[in-house]
């Protein structure tokens, strides 16, 4: 590549990333999932639009799955251990046998409905059965929503890739008379799974305790070996034929939950580098399809997509959480969120490069499918929680508190936005009576800075910095959780500033959700 040809690559490259990214701005502002604005600029710059030429299906998979990789090490560098700890069993039936149910049912619908052969149908099954960790990540997290909910997709999302690629590996590279039995093709997915999470545990608590007591000489070199971390799991788990997702995912769930340095820088160069990886393989899937080729498609989009919606996902989240007893306010939202985005698109890829007959009319019914169901779900999301009585009414009120570690001084800056409505309005510093030695620094009120002193009354807007040390860092924001929201009686009234637990729903009597404060 020549020096001109590089600047014309760089110059297309940096229009079209910040043409996606102005989209992801518009979509948010109209609430459209950023996902579909994504796809059309690839689409508006491929062949029929101003003429970029893309259709290397291979490459597309590669760089796709890679993609994948990065979404998913963001994806469990801020999730959260706690939220998710009690739902691993319910997500990981979800992501197993609700896949298995998924499939055949899906399947089952393409064959009867649009005449199409099992072979072809059980792959098109396959590839559109697994929830999307990047649109479930992007959607669910704007919402109020209880975090039981909110987590059990998401474990799901990041669970179920490795099962959903399996299937279309095998339905892609056999024959409709070949196809393997069951036992084969629960050995491959137990072998996946258990070795791709082992070793994705392993490499996140190795990064762990290496980032723990190795002092590096810049501070933006953690976020980097945080993520190398999370891109080496996925790369070992591939190299020795286990799940790269899942290990990629488990790795970062790992190190976002370790007490490690400059742990909001990390999230933050990990939020970024997710957002990245999402621009990139949406645009690219964009490219790869051929817009004159779709029409045909969005008659047999609209049938499989529906039988997926109305059929296929709330029979699997029903029958896999029954044993769970989760209330039926929560499976029906469960069954709604079921966002398909990036992850069809790229399976789609895998039959084209095998060679199967038939894969390119496959990749044109997944894109249209992806486009229309987005359309649908993604907007209706807060409508359908609201209607099914899950939003929490109270979340804008939890202070968010965010920490930065101190290397020097071993200790821990805190930084706290007080919003409208915490009842930290009007108490004095002193009434705080924080933990020593934590100790209120500085306010930032109107973007005018105010050193406080003993009597200084605290106002809603106020953002306040806190010096602490590791030791009592939680003891700090339990206090200040717990003055947010009891006022400064919080502890008579026996507020301690912890996660309210959800209440277990009681045998005959309504079920209503429990509002749990963010850290």
């Amino acid at each position: 590549m020549t020096l001109p040809e590089l600047y014309l690559t760089l110059l297309i490259g940096g229009t079209v990333l910040l043409a996606s990214i102005a989209a992801a701005r518009a979509a948010h502002r109209v609430g459209l999932p950023a996902l579909l604005l994504f796809l059309a600029v690839g689409v508006v710059a491929g062949e029929d639009g101003l003429g970029l030429e893309f259709d290397d299906a291979q490459l597309a998979q590669a760089l796709g799955t890679a993609a994948l990789a990065v979404i998913l090490v963001d994806g469990g560098l801020t999730t959260r251990w706690s939220d998710v700890r009690r739902l691993l069993a319910p997500a990981g039936v979800l992501a197993t046998a609700g896949v298995a149910v998924s499939v055949a049912v899906t399947a089952a619908g393409a064959h009867w409905l649009l005449g199409m052969e099992w072979h072809l149908a059980l792959l098109l099954g396959a590839i559109v059965s697994s929830t999307d960790a990047a649109a479930v990540f992007a959607v669910l997290r704007a919402l109020p929503l209880p975090q039981k909910v909110t987590g059990l997709v998401e474990a799901e999302s990041g669970f179920n890739d490795a099962p959903t690629i399996i299937l279309v590996l095998i339905f892609s590279t056999t024959t409709a008379g070949d196809l393997p039995g069951p036992a084969p093709v629960v050995g491959n997915l137990l072998y996946q799974l258990l070795v791709g999470g082992t070793l994705g545990v392993l490499i996140g608590r190795l990064g762990a305790a290496a980032l723990r007591h190795i002092a590096l000489p810049a501070t933006g070199l953690y976020p980097l070996a945080t993520v190398g971390f999370g891109i080496v799991a996925f790369a070992a788990a591939g190299a020795v034929n286990a799940s790269g997702i899942i290990a990629a995912y488990l790795s970062g769930l790992v190190l976002g939950n370790a007490e490690l340095p400059h742990r909001a820088a990390t999230r933050s160069f990990a939020e970024g580098a997710g957002w990245l990886a999402q621009i990139g393989l949406f645009v690219m899937l964009g490219l790869l399809v051929d817009p004159s080729e779709l029409p045909s498609a969005i008659l047999p989009a609209l049938a499989v997509g529906l039988v997926l919606l109305l059929v296929a996902r709330p029979v699997s989240v029903v029958l896999c959480l029954l044993p769970f007893r989760v209330p039926w306010r929560e499976q029906a939202f469960i069954s709604w969120a079921g966002l398909r985005g990036a992850v069809p698109i790229v399976l789609a890829t895998f039959p084209i490069v095998a060679g199967v007959a038939g894969a390119v009319d496959v990749l044109n019914i997944v894109f249209v499918l992806v486009v229309l169901f987005t359309l649908v779900q993604g907007p209706t999301l807060p409508a359908a929680a609201r209607l099914l009585r899950l939003t929490r009414s109270d979340a804008l009120r939890e202070i968010q508190v965010e920490t930065a570690p101190l290397d020097v001084l071993d200790a821990d800056l805190l930084t706290v936005a007080i919003p409208r409505g915490s009842r930290l309005h009007g108490v004095a510093v002193f009434e705080l009576r924080l933990p020593p030695p934590t100790v209120l620094t500085l306010i930032v009120r109107d973007g005018i800075t105010v050193v406080p002193d003993h009597d200084t009354v605290l106002r809603a807007g106020d953002e306040l910095l806190l010096i602490t040390t590791p030791l009592t860092r939680e003891a700090t924001e339990r206090r200040l959780r717990a003055i947010g929201r009891r006022g400064k009686l919080a502890r008579w009234l026996g507020e301690q500033g912890a996660p309210e637990p959800e209440p277990e729903p009681q045998p005959g009597t309504p079920t209503r959700t429990t509002a749990r404060a963010p850290r």
